[in-house]
C-alpha cells in the first residue's frame, strides 16, 4: 500500500477554526475570497454646548444634563458655521453636534489550502498526520468527512501510513465588519446686543440783549 498513490479532497461546508487545525507550510498554498453581504446603517446624534476649552481639554453639557470632560486630539475637526475649526479654535457657548453613523456588513471569508504530503500515522475518525518536506504535522479531520481514495469514496479508517496526499480544505467563516464615521458640527453664539450709545444734547440760548446765540450746556 506505501506505493499507492491517494489523492483526498475535503470539502467542508463550513469549518470553524476548531474544524481544521494547521499551520501554512511550504507545501501548503491557500487562497481566500470574501463574498460581502448588504450593509445596514444607523446613526446617533449627540448635541451639547461648550462650557470650557483649555488646550485640547474640551468640557461639553449634553443636552441631557450631562457634562462630559473630552481630551480632543489636535488632528480632529469641527465644522462651525462652514468653517473648519479645531479644538483650540472652540469657544464657550457654540453648538456642538456629533453624528456617529454605523456600518455594519457580514462577509463569508472563504479560504482554499492544498495539502501534499504522505500519511505518517492515522487516528480515525478523529487526526491524520502528514509527513511535509518541513517535518510532521498533524490535522484534524472534520466530523463524518469523506475521502476519495482511487475514485472511491472512503472514510478516515481507509487512510494508511505512507499513502501520498493531496488534500484540498474549503474553510468557510462568517464574519461581521463594524466600522464608524463621526462627524461634528456646530453653530457659533450670537454676537452680543449691541447698546444705543447717548449722546450729550446741547440747548442754544439766545441772549437778547446782544442778539448773540450761546450754548447752554
Amino acid at each position: 500500500m506505501s506505493a499507492q498513490k491517494l489523492t483526498v479532497v475535503l470539502l467542508a461546508a463550513i469549518m470553524v477554526c476548531a474544524g481544521v487545525s494547521m499551520v501554512l507550510m511550504a507545501q501548503q498554498v491557500s487562497t481566500s475570497e470574501t463574498e460581502k453581504g448588504a450593509p445596514s446603517r444607523q446613526a446617533r446624534v449627540e448635541r451639547g454646548e461648550v462650557v470650557y476649552v483649555s488646550g485640547n481639554d474640551l468640557v461639553v453639557k449634553m443636552e441631557n444634563g450631562e457634562v462630559r470632560h473630552i481630551t480632543v486630539p489636535d488632528s480632529a475637526r469641527a465644522t462651525v458655521d462652514g468653517k473648519e475649526l479645531s479644538v483650540h479654535d472652540l469657544k464657550p457657548g457654540m453648538k456642538l453636534q456629533r453624528t456617529i453613523t454605523t456600518t455594519t456588513r457580514p462577509q463569508v471569508v472563504t479560504t482554499v489550502t492544498t495539502i501534499k504530503g504522505k500519511v505518517f500515522n492515522v487516528n480515525p475518525p478523529n487526526t491524520v498526520i502528514l509527513t511535509l518536506p518541513e517535518g510532521n504535522k498533524q490535522y484534524k479531520i472534520p466530523k463524518d468527512q469523506k475521502f476519495m481514495i482511487d475514485g472511491e469514496e472512503k472514510t478516515a479508517f481507509d487512510l494508511r501510513k505512507g499513502m501520498n496526499v493531496s488534500a484540498t480544505v474549503i474553510q468557510q467563516v462568517p464574519e461581521t465588519v463594524v466600522a464608524q464615521q463621526r462627524k461634528t458640527t456646530g453653530t457659533a453664539p450670537p454676537p452680543p446686543a449691541k447698546t444705543a450709545s447717548r449722546t450729550p444734547r446741547y440747548a442754544a440760548r439766545t441772549d437778547c440783549a446782544n442778539g448773540s446765540v450761546r450754548d447752554a450746556r
